[in-house]
């Protein structure tokens, strides 16, 4: 897998169209940058970009955007709501595959020493890249901000990371450094900047001091007044949605508002927002309602509706969640589970070790289990079958969630054998070439043994949900849970025989014996349970 940073500059501009497209053409021209988003404001008169590549790249795109910015920047002239201290504000570069933090603090202090010599501004570190407590967020060194920052500049503990500690008016100084993922979100409050940022005061960590701190951990909050809009807003970065989703942000900036006799209408994602997040606060709204939803495109759509997230501006998930950014071309992700049904059968039959018995293994046993979520479908919401809905609302995610599940692995086999084959190949002349060469051929045996012992166990987790399914499902669906209960023993089969021929290779003993002894116990569990669940749809006419 390629290895990806994100980096998300913020540049101190939000009214002109001629510079903010200055700034986003010398990141889009930079060999390996990928530009996803560009979300001007012009009430804050700042712009924050999003753009991702390998440590390398990103660098030298966040230097040409830097560039740029300073033949077009003059904050001499800056006025705006939001915060700041420079022309490029903010620099954060952020891990987000095969890619370390201690990789992403490198490239902070890569682009900061580059950026001082390049245009001999201060620059201060943040986050993980700084080394002092006094200067590790960045509402601590922009304190002050643009105003202050002559007089700050003269101040021993004050002096730059990186560049002179002398005021650059045109410039400013810019904060650089590596975090994890950050969400810029903010909630529309029909009331004044003043009502907003009693909101903010309540809920953001650092309340209004030592002495009163507010509720919500890992987010930072102010209120302001968004012009264009005409409403204000509780702008609010989380620092950490683990601890404090965005949609308990917004319910409780709702039950602040509600106190102060104030409206929220809406919420707006600035930059760029992980699945994850929108597919949590869709889980928290359909517990909260009672609601039946599968599908990953309408909880998307809920999650939007629910936290008003078009209020503002449209929010398409397909340029705001930054998995379907980055999985824009599904053909380079998943090969063979992109194929149409037609190219896939070709590309079995073909002359070809890949895809084998495993991938088909996989997709067989998706498709089993697809057959058993139609069934109980066809099952629920059925006048008929009505008395049956609430159970059948228990039986039917687990299905269908395994139907998804197993989709990756028909690529995660064929990725396994190409592994295997590519350690093979590994020079083995001297004797630190055969360690090398060695070491790879176990991982990659490891990792063949792994698929297919996964397919084993997530298929092995419906067969209870099946025993109770085949009493009630709609007898017209009888032949296609026979079929889904066919497919699964597959599956399972097929799991087996590639642990089975993989094991062969294994040197460790102890080891070789846990796995044979695991897929024998796969199978015994498939036959038994298996065999209940056809006896039972047998049994009915």
């Amino acid at each position: 897998m390629p290895r990806i940073v994100e980096c998300v500059p913020n540049f101190s501009e939000g009214h002109s169209k001629e510079v903010i497209e200055g700034i986003a053409k010398a990141i889009v021209t930079t060999p390996g940058c990928s530009l996803l988003d560009v979300d001007p404001g012009p009430s804050t008169n700042r712009t924050v970009y999003t753009f991702v590549g390998s440590p390398e790249d990103v660098v030298k795109g966040a230097l040409a955007g830097a560039m740029a910015a300073a033949q077009l920047i003059d904050m001499a002239h800056h006025r705006g709501e939001h915060p700041r201290i420079g022309a490029l504000d903010v620099c954060p570069f952020v891990p987000v595959q095969e890619v370390s933090m201690a990789e992403c603090v490198d490239c902070a202090n890569k682009f900061a020493s580059a950026l001082a010599e390049t245009l001999n501004v201060p620059v201060f570190l943040y986050g993980h890249a700084s080394t002092q407590d006094h200067r590790k967020t960045v509402p601590q060194i922009r304190s002050g901000e643009y105003e202050s920052l002559e007089e700050k500049l003269k101040q021993p503990e004050w002096a730059p990371d990186y560049g002179p500690a002398e005021f650059i008016p045109s410039w400013g100084a810019t904060i650089v450094g590596a975090r994890n993922f950050l969400i810029a979100y903010n909630v529309n409050v029909l009331g004044t900047k003043e009502q907003a940022h009693r909101i903010a005061l309540n809920i953001r960590e650092q309340g209004r001091g030592q002495d009163q701190p507010g509720r919500l951990k890992n987010v930072q909050a102010i209120g302001w007044y968004l012009q264009e809009a005409n409403l204000a807003q509780v702008s609010i970065n989380v620092t950490n949605v683990a601890t404090t989703p965005i949609h308990i942000v917004y319910e409780e900036c709702l039950k602040d508002a509600k106190e102060l006799n104030l409206s929220v209408v809406g919420s707006e994602v600035v930059g760029l927002i992980p699945k994850s997040c929108i597919l949590e606060a869709a889980e928290f709204y359909i517990n909260r309602e009672n609601l039946f939803i599968l599908e990953e495109e309408q909880k998307v759509r809920l999650a939007i509706e629910r936290l008003g997230l078009h209020s503002i501006k449209h929010f398409e998930p397909k340029e705001k969640i930054i998995e379907y950014m980055l999985d824009s071309d599904e053909a380079m992700v998943s090969p063979l589970s992109s194929l149409s049904v037609k190219d896939f059968v070709s590309s079995v039959a073909a002359r070809t070790a890949v895809p084998g018995g495993g991938s088909v293994a996989a997709l067989v046993g998706s498709v089993g289990a697809g057959l058993g979520a139609m069934a109980s479908l066809l099952t629920y919401g059925n006048k008929k079958f009505e008395s049956l809905d609430t159970q059948m609302r228990k039986l039917i995610p687990p299905l269908y969630s395994l139907s998804h599940e197993l989709v990756p692995l028909v690529d995660a086999d064929s990725a396994a054998f190409n592994q295997f084959m590519e350690a093979a190949k590994m020079p083995g002349k001297t004797e630190q070439e055969i360690e090398k060469k060695e070491q790879a051929k176990k991982e990659a045996l490891t990792n063949a043994i792994s698929v297919p012992s996964t397919l084993a166990k997530k298929v092995n987790t419906v067969w209870p949900v099946l025993k109770e399914v085949s009493p009630i499902v709609n007898i017209q669906c009888k032949s296609d849970v026979q079929v889904c209960v066919r497919c699964l023993q597959t599956a399972v089969w097929g799991a087996y025989y590639n642990v089975m021929t993989n094991i062969k290779d294994v040197t460790d003993e102890k080891y070789k014996q846990q796995v044979t002894d695991d897929i024998k116990g796969e199978i015994k569990t498939m036959e038994a349970e298996s065999a209940i669940i056809l006896d039972i749809l047998e049994k009915r006419v």
